[in-house]
Protein backbone atom coordinates (compact mmCIF):
# COMPACT_ATOMS: atom_id res chain seq x y z
CA UNK A 1 0.00 0.00 0.00
CA UNK A 2 1.10 3.65 -1.01
CA UNK A 3 1.76 5.84 1.79
CA UNK A 4 -1.44 7.12 3.49
CA UNK A 5 -1.06 11.11 4.73
CA UNK A 6 -4.07 13.46 6.36
CA UNK A 7 -3.39 16.77 4.95
CA UNK A 8 -5.61 19.76 7.29
CA UNK A 9 -6.13 22.87 5.76
CA UNK A 10 -6.51 25.80 8.20
CA UNK A 11 -9.81 27.76 8.02
CA UNK A 12 -7.94 30.77 7.86
CA UNK A 13 -6.03 29.23 4.91
CA UNK A 14 -8.42 28.98 2.64
CA UNK A 15 -10.99 31.26 3.94
CA UNK A 16 -10.57 35.18 5.20
CA UNK A 17 -11.55 34.54 9.18
CA UNK A 18 -12.79 38.21 9.53
CA UNK A 19 -15.28 38.09 6.43
CA UNK A 20 -18.42 36.47 6.07
CA UNK A 21 -17.98 32.99 4.62
CA UNK A 22 -15.69 34.79 1.90
CA UNK A 23 -13.46 31.59 0.36
CA UNK A 24 -9.38 32.58 -0.58
CA UNK A 25 -9.87 30.51 -4.06
CA UNK A 26 -6.61 31.84 -4.85
CA UNK A 27 -4.91 29.79 -1.73
CA UNK A 28 -7.15 26.88 -2.92
CA UNK A 29 -5.69 26.42 -6.45
CA UNK A 30 -2.53 26.96 -4.82
CA UNK A 31 -3.11 24.24 -2.63
CA UNK A 32 -5.12 21.82 -5.08
CA UNK A 33 -1.93 22.40 -7.65
CA UNK A 34 0.70 21.12 -4.79
CA UNK A 35 -1.63 18.21 -4.16
CA UNK A 36 -1.96 16.87 -8.00
CA UNK A 37 1.85 17.28 -8.24
CA UNK A 38 2.92 15.78 -5.18
CA UNK A 39 4.06 11.67 -5.21
CA UNK A 40 1.81 9.51 -5.23
CA UNK A 41 0.21 8.83 -2.04
CA UNK A 42 -3.04 8.17 -0.76
CA UNK A 43 -4.50 11.43 0.89
CA UNK A 44 -7.27 12.50 2.71
CA UNK A 45 -8.38 16.36 3.03
CA UNK A 46 -10.00 17.93 6.45
CA UNK A 47 -10.50 21.19 6.44
CA UNK A 48 -11.59 23.99 8.82
CA UNK A 49 -14.35 26.16 8.44
CA UNK A 50 -13.11 29.71 9.08
CA UNK A 51 -15.56 32.11 8.39
CA UNK A 52 -17.65 29.48 7.12
CA UNK A 53 -19.27 28.06 10.04
CA UNK A 54 -17.84 29.82 13.20
CA UNK A 55 -20.27 32.52 13.10
CA UNK A 56 -23.12 30.36 13.29
CA UNK A 57 -21.97 27.84 15.72
CA UNK A 58 -21.46 30.79 17.85
CA UNK A 59 -24.65 32.27 17.36
CA UNK A 60 -26.48 29.40 17.62
CA UNK A 61 -24.82 28.40 20.83
CA UNK A 62 -23.43 24.91 19.52
CA UNK A 63 -21.25 24.52 21.71
CA UNK A 64 -23.31 24.27 24.29
CA UNK A 65 -25.85 21.77 22.36
CA UNK A 66 -29.00 21.50 21.01
CA UNK A 67 -32.27 21.18 22.62
CA UNK A 68 -35.65 19.80 21.64
CA UNK A 69 -37.31 23.24 19.93
CA UNK A 70 -34.05 25.03 19.37
CA UNK A 71 -32.32 23.31 16.36
CA UNK A 72 -32.26 25.92 13.89
CA UNK A 73 -28.97 26.51 14.51
CA UNK A 74 -27.63 22.94 13.18
CA UNK A 75 -29.15 22.94 9.93
CA UNK A 76 -27.72 26.42 9.53
CA UNK A 77 -24.27 26.24 10.17
CA UNK A 78 -24.07 22.63 8.70
CA UNK A 79 -25.03 23.91 5.37
CA UNK A 80 -22.72 27.19 5.70
CA UNK A 81 -19.43 24.76 6.15
CA UNK A 82 -20.63 22.18 3.55
CA UNK A 83 -20.79 25.24 1.29
CA UNK A 84 -17.30 26.03 1.93
CA UNK A 85 -16.52 22.10 1.42
CA UNK A 86 -18.23 22.20 -1.92
CA UNK A 87 -15.78 25.04 -2.72
CA UNK A 88 -12.55 22.71 -1.58
CA UNK A 89 -13.87 19.56 -3.74
CA UNK A 90 -14.26 21.96 -6.95
CA UNK A 91 -10.79 23.14 -6.83
CA UNK A 92 -9.26 20.21 -6.29
CA UNK A 93 -11.36 18.84 -9.17
CA UNK A 94 -9.96 21.44 -11.12
CA UNK A 95 -6.54 20.27 -10.50
CA UNK A 96 -7.97 16.59 -12.06
CA UNK A 97 -8.08 15.36 -8.49
CA UNK A 98 -10.59 12.77 -7.77
CA UNK A 99 -12.25 14.60 -5.04
CA UNK A 100 -15.40 14.08 -3.02
CA UNK A 101 -17.36 15.58 -0.27
CA UNK A 102 -17.87 14.14 3.22
CA UNK A 103 -20.35 15.28 5.66
CA UNK A 104 -19.25 14.24 9.39
CA UNK A 105 -23.12 14.91 10.04
CA UNK A 106 -23.72 11.98 8.01
CA UNK A 107 -20.75 9.60 9.27
CA UNK A 108 -20.35 10.63 12.94
CA UNK A 109 -21.98 10.51 16.33
CA UNK A 110 -20.53 12.33 19.31
CA UNK A 111 -20.64 12.11 22.98
CA UNK A 112 -19.93 15.07 25.25
CA UNK A 113 -18.04 17.02 22.50
CA UNK A 114 -16.17 14.20 21.32
CA UNK A 115 -16.08 12.00 18.42
CA UNK A 116 -16.96 8.77 19.55
CA UNK A 117 -17.24 6.85 15.91
CA UNK A 118 -16.71 7.81 12.29
CA UNK A 119 -17.55 5.50 9.57
CA UNK A 120 -14.21 5.09 7.63
CA UNK A 121 -14.89 2.04 5.33
CA UNK A 122 -16.48 4.39 2.71
CA UNK A 123 -13.08 6.13 3.27
CA UNK A 124 -11.32 3.38 2.59
CA UNK A 125 -12.98 2.27 -0.43
CA UNK A 126 -12.50 5.69 -1.84
CA UNK A 127 -9.12 5.73 -1.20
CA UNK A 128 -8.81 1.91 -2.57
CA UNK A 129 -10.07 3.82 -5.93
CA UNK A 130 -7.37 6.35 -6.18
CA UNK A 131 -10.24 9.31 -5.01
CA UNK A 132 -9.63 12.07 -2.15
CA UNK A 133 -12.14 12.45 0.46
CA UNK A 134 -12.64 15.72 1.76
CA UNK A 135 -13.98 16.33 5.48
CA UNK A 136 -14.84 19.39 7.41
CA UNK A 137 -15.18 20.42 10.81
CA UNK A 138 -18.64 20.30 11.31
CA UNK A 139 -21.93 19.99 13.36
CA UNK A 140 -22.34 16.26 14.39
CA UNK A 141 -25.21 14.74 16.91
CA UNK A 142 -24.36 14.17 20.31
CA UNK A 143 -25.52 11.37 22.46
CA UNK A 144 -25.60 14.04 25.68
CA UNK A 145 -25.67 17.97 24.62
CA UNK A 146 -28.01 16.82 21.59
CA UNK A 147 -25.67 18.22 18.95
CA UNK A 148 -21.68 19.40 19.01
CA UNK A 149 -19.13 21.11 16.91
CA UNK A 150 -16.60 18.41 15.77
CA UNK A 151 -13.54 20.50 14.84
CA UNK A 152 -11.36 19.50 11.85
CA UNK A 153 -8.96 19.17 14.28
CA UNK A 154 -10.07 16.52 16.44
CA UNK A 155 -11.39 15.07 13.18
CA UNK A 156 -7.63 14.38 12.20
CA UNK A 157 -6.81 12.52 15.24
CA UNK A 158 -10.01 10.34 14.94
CA UNK A 159 -8.74 9.50 11.38
CA UNK A 160 -5.47 9.23 11.58
CA UNK A 161 -5.46 6.23 14.22
CA UNK A 162 -8.72 4.60 12.30
CA UNK A 163 -7.72 4.77 8.70
CA UNK A 164 -3.55 3.88 9.96
CA UNK A 165 -2.27 7.04 8.20
CA UNK A 166 1.79 7.35 7.92
CA UNK A 167 2.05 11.15 8.09
CA UNK A 168 -0.76 14.21 9.48
CA UNK A 169 0.41 17.54 8.08
CA UNK A 170 -1.47 20.50 9.38
CA UNK A 171 -0.93 23.60 6.10
CA UNK A 172 -1.60 26.91 8.40
CA UNK A 173 -1.24 30.70 7.63
CA UNK A 174 1.67 30.49 9.90
CA UNK A 175 5.11 29.23 9.49
CA UNK A 176 4.56 27.01 12.57
CA UNK A 177 3.63 26.92 16.23
CA UNK A 178 5.04 30.66 17.39
CA UNK A 179 6.29 31.17 20.75
CA UNK A 180 7.82 34.78 21.19
CA UNK A 181 7.39 35.20 17.40
CA UNK A 182 9.51 32.21 16.95
CA UNK A 183 8.94 29.20 15.16
CA UNK A 184 9.15 26.25 17.83
CA UNK A 185 10.45 23.59 15.93
CA UNK A 186 9.20 20.15 18.43
CA UNK A 187 6.81 20.31 20.69
CA UNK A 188 6.37 16.74 23.12
CA UNK A 189 4.27 16.11 26.11
CA UNK A 190 7.84 16.97 28.12
CA UNK A 191 8.25 20.32 26.07
CA UNK A 192 4.82 21.91 25.17
CA UNK A 193 3.94 23.25 29.09
CA UNK A 194 7.09 25.63 28.83
CA UNK A 195 5.26 27.23 25.50
CA UNK A 196 2.90 30.34 25.44
CA UNK A 197 0.48 29.27 22.88
CA UNK A 198 -2.71 31.69 22.64
CA UNK A 199 -5.96 31.13 21.03
CA UNK A 200 -7.52 32.01 17.34
CA UNK A 201 -7.71 36.07 17.43
CA UNK A 202 -10.90 35.44 15.29
CA UNK A 203 -14.20 34.02 16.32
CA UNK A 204 -13.76 30.23 16.37
CA UNK A 205 -15.03 27.51 18.88
CA UNK A 206 -12.78 25.33 17.94
CA UNK A 207 -9.71 26.60 20.19
CA UNK A 208 -7.33 27.99 17.70
CA UNK A 209 -3.78 26.73 17.82
CA UNK A 210 -3.66 25.34 21.70
CA UNK A 211 -6.72 22.90 20.48
CA UNK A 212 -4.46 21.73 17.09
CA UNK A 213 -1.71 20.86 19.73
CA UNK A 214 -3.94 19.05 22.58
CA UNK A 215 -5.22 17.09 19.77
CA UNK A 216 -1.70 15.94 18.00
CA UNK A 217 -0.42 15.24 21.09
CA UNK A 218 -3.12 12.77 21.50
CA UNK A 219 -2.14 11.67 18.43
CA UNK A 220 1.62 11.30 18.85
CA UNK A 221 0.86 9.00 22.16
CA UNK A 222 -1.25 6.91 19.60
CA UNK A 223 2.40 6.78 17.26
CA UNK A 224 1.75 9.16 14.24
CA UNK A 225 3.94 12.63 14.30
CA UNK A 226 2.52 15.57 12.44
CA UNK A 227 4.10 18.47 11.41
CA UNK A 228 2.43 22.06 11.70
CA UNK A 229 3.76 24.50 8.59
CA UNK A 230 2.66 27.49 6.51
CA UNK A 231 0.70 26.18 3.63
CA UNK A 232 3.40 28.02 1.37
CA UNK A 233 5.73 24.86 2.36
CA UNK A 234 2.77 22.16 1.56
CA UNK A 235 4.78 21.15 -1.37
CA UNK A 236 8.04 19.91 0.59
CA UNK A 237 5.70 18.25 3.32
CA UNK A 238 4.50 15.99 0.68
CA UNK A 239 7.52 15.61 -0.73
CA UNK A 240 9.10 14.43 2.67
CA UNK A 241 11.40 17.44 2.66
CA UNK A 242 11.54 19.98 5.59
CA UNK A 243 8.50 22.46 5.65
CA UNK A 244 10.50 24.69 8.18
CA UNK A 245 7.91 24.26 10.60
CA UNK A 246 7.19 22.51 14.05
CA UNK A 247 6.59 18.63 14.53
CA UNK A 248 4.70 17.20 17.32
CA UNK A 249 5.63 13.63 18.47
CA UNK A 250 6.07 11.61 21.61
CA UNK A 251 8.96 12.59 24.29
Amino acid sequence: MSERIILKLGGSVITDKGADCQVNKAALADVAAAIAGAPAAQIVVVHGAGSCGHPEARKYQLDRGATPGYTEGIGITHDAVSSLNTEVVAALRGAGIQALGVHPLHAGIADKGRLLTFETKNLETMLSLGMVPVIHGDVVMDLSRGACIVSGDQLVRYLAVALKCTRVGLATDVPGVLDGGRVVREITPQTVHTLQIGSSSHTDVTGGMKGKIDELLGLAAAGTESGIFSVSRLGDFLARKDHGGTTVREG
